[in-house]
C-alpha cells in the first residue's frame, strides 16, 4: 500500500507549495456559492466552477459539490453520494488508487471540509488547505487561470472503504434529541441561525431540541485559518468535554458542520459524526420539533 504524503487533515500553504509537483497529490477546489437567505425558504446556490476558471492554484481541478459530488436523487442539497458514485466522481478529476487529495475553497474552508469529510468517510487520504485560496494568495504564491489545459489522467478508481460512525441519520438524531439514545447534538450555524433570529434557507427556523451551539466561523481567525491549537481547544471546551460522546454535528445542510468536524478531528476526537440532512431534512417534517430563542448554550458549568 502506498503511504500517504499527507501529514494530517490540515496542511498550510508552505507545505503544499513545496509539494505541488508530487504526482501522488491531487489538489481540488470545492467552492460553492451560497449567498445568505433574503427570507425564509430562500435557498440559492451555484457551482463555483467559473471562479475556479478565473483563478486557482496551479494544477488544481474543480470538484463540484452541486454536481458530480452530490447525490442528485436525494431530497436535500449537498447530500453525500454513495461510495461507488463518489469513487467515480473522484476518478473524473484524476483521483484514483494511490492518490492523496488536498482540498481548498474561497468560502472560509467549509466546502473544503465538506469534501474532506466525504473522502474521510470512504478512507481516501485527504487534507484541507488552511486558509484556502486567500492564504495561498496572501503568501504571494502564483495563481493560474483558464479551464483544464492538461487532460485529466486515466486512473484506477479508488476502492471505497466505508468508515463506521461517520454519518448519523434523522432517526438517530431524533432519538438523541429525545434522550432515548446517548449523544450530544451540536449545531454549527451562527448564533442567529441557532436561536432563529435571522432568515433560514429552510422551511422553519430554530435548532433541534437539546442541541448545543458551536458556530463553525468562531473556530477561524481573522484570516480564515483555524485557530491555534490551544485557542481551538479552549473554544471547543466551552461547549464540549470528553464525556459528551458521541458528538453529532449538524447545520443547515451538512457543510458548516464539516468545518467543526475538521476542528474536532484536529483536537484528536474520534467520536464525531455528521447529520447529513441537517436542518434542511429535519425542518421539512412539522412533526419534528424545533426550538426558537434562548441563549446559545455552552457546556454546563461554563460561561458565555
Amino acid at each position: 500500500m502506498t503511504t500517504s504524503p499527507l501529514p494530517g487533515p490540515l496542511v498550510d500553504d508552505t507545505w503544499l507549495a513545496a509539494r505541488l509537483d508530487d504526482p501522488r497529490l491531487v489538489v481540488l477546489d470545492a467552492t460553492v456559492l451560497l449567498p445568505s437567505p433574503r427570507h425564509d425558504g430562500d435557498h440559492r446556490c451555484a457551482s463555483g466552477r467559473e471562479g475556479w476558471v478565473r483563478r486557482h492554484l496551479p494544477g488544481s481541478r474543480y470538484a463540484d459539490l452541486t454536481g458530480d459530488f452530490t447525490d442528485s436523487d436525494a431530497p436535500c442539497h449537498f447530500a453525500a453520494p454513495g461510495p461507488e458514485a463518489l469513487a467515480g466522481a473522484l476518478a473524473r478529476v484524476g483521483v484514483g488508487e494511490g492518490s492523496a487529495v488536498v482540498v481548498y475553497d474561497t468560502g472560509g474552508g467549509i466546502w473544503a471540509a465538506r469534501l474532506w469529510w466525504m473522502l474521510r468517510a470512504v478512507s481516501v487520504p485527504a487534507a484541507v488547505l488552511d486558509g484556502g485560496l486567500a492564504a495561498w494568495e496572501s503568501a504571494g504564491r502564483p495563481l493560474a487561470s483558464g479551464d483544464d489545459t492538461v487532460p485529466v489522467p486515466e486512473v484506477t478508481p479508488v476502492t471505497p472503504v466505508s468508515r463506521p460512525g461517520v454519518w448519523t441519520d434523522v432517526h438517530e438524531v431524533g432519538a438523541i434529541s429525545r434522550g432515548e439514545q446517548p449523544g450530544t447534538l451540536v449545531c454549527a450555524l451562527p448564533a442567529g441561525g441557532f436561536v432563529g433570529s435571522v432568515p433560514t434557507r429552510y422551511s422553519r427556523r430554530g435548532h433541534i431540541p437539546g442541541s448545543r451551539s458551536l458556530p463553525g466561523r468562531e473556530l477561524l481567525d481573522a484570516e480564515g485559518r483555524l485557530l491555534p491549537a490551544a485557542d481551538l481547544a479552549a473554544r471547543v471546551g466551552a461547549v464540549l468535554d470528553t464525556t459528551d460522546a458521541p458528538v453529532v454535528l449538524y447545520c443547515g445542510g451538512g457543510v458548516s458542520a464539516a468545518g467543526v468536524a475538521l476542528a474536532l478531528t484536529l483536537l484528536g476526537r474520534e467520536d464525531v459524526s455528521l447529520y447529513d440532512g441537517s436542518l434542511e431534512e429535519w425542518s421539512k417534517d412539522p412533526a419534528r420539533p424545533l426550538e426558537l430563542g434562548g441563549a446559545a448554550p455552552t457546556r454546563p458549568g461554563q460561561g458565555d
